[in-house]
Formats: structure tokens, sequence, C-alpha cells
């Protein structure tokens, strides 16, 4: 018998607002229950839990999240994601349209978006 990942939780100083701009992310809704000010969040179609916690992040994550738009192009994403607050923080997107752009969410935890399929296709 194995196990299987149930959640991936995500450690942050306010749950309901990182999820908030990921559930916007991911078109994906928070869980029902879940209110302003609870320190756990669960958008649960994504498997994506948020933890309020009283540290604050230090250093680079470990683990990340890479997005591939689904109905988009890997550029018009990375505006969509930046009018949501993410910043860009490192530009791996070449002349000649391959790689990736690295963005932070509003807590500074890092994560890609890469080329759709439709955008990979022409290769």
């Amino acid at each position: 018998m194995t196990s299987a990942i149930r959640h991936v939780t995500i450690a942050c100083s306010d749950a309901y607002a990182l999820g908030s701009f990921w559930s916007e992310v991911l078109g994906q809704p928070l869980h029902e229950d879940d209110e302003p000010g609870d320190e756990e969040l669960l958008i649960e179609g994504a498997g994506l839990l948020f933890v309020t916690v009283p540290e604050t992040k230090n250093q680079r994550n470990r683990i990340h999240l890479d997005l591939q738009p689904q109905d988009r192009t890997r550029d018009e994403e990375v505006e969509r994601l930046l009018k949501l607050g993410a910043t860009l923080f490192d530009d791996r997107r070449m002349p000649d349209g391959k790689g990736w752009a690295v963005l932070r969410d509003p807590e500074g935890n890092e994560f890609c978006v890469e080329r759709s399929a439709r955008e990979r296709e022409v290769d």
C-alpha cells in the first residue's frame, strides 16, 4: 500500500488573504466554510491548504508550484497574475518563446509560469 498527497500546505501570515489570491490564480473556489480571519483555508479542488503561522518567510522556497496556462499564453498569464498582485522575480523567458517566468505571490513565495500546451506544440 502507498500514500497519496492529500494537501500541499503553505505556511503564511494571513491564510485568508493568500488563499484568496491563489483562488483567483487557479479559478478554484475557497472551501465553503472558510472566512476572513480563519487560521486555515482550503482550496479543495487544488489540494492547497494555507495555514497562518507567526514566523515570516526568510528564505527561498524548497518546493514551489509550476503553473501552465490552459486558455491563454504564458505571457498573457504572467500579465494577469501581476494584476492580481504577484511580482516578477526572475524572467527566464527567451527571445525564441521558450522559457518561463518566476513570480512571487503576495507573501513572497516563488512560483513559475510555463508555456501553455498550445505554445509547446509549435516547437
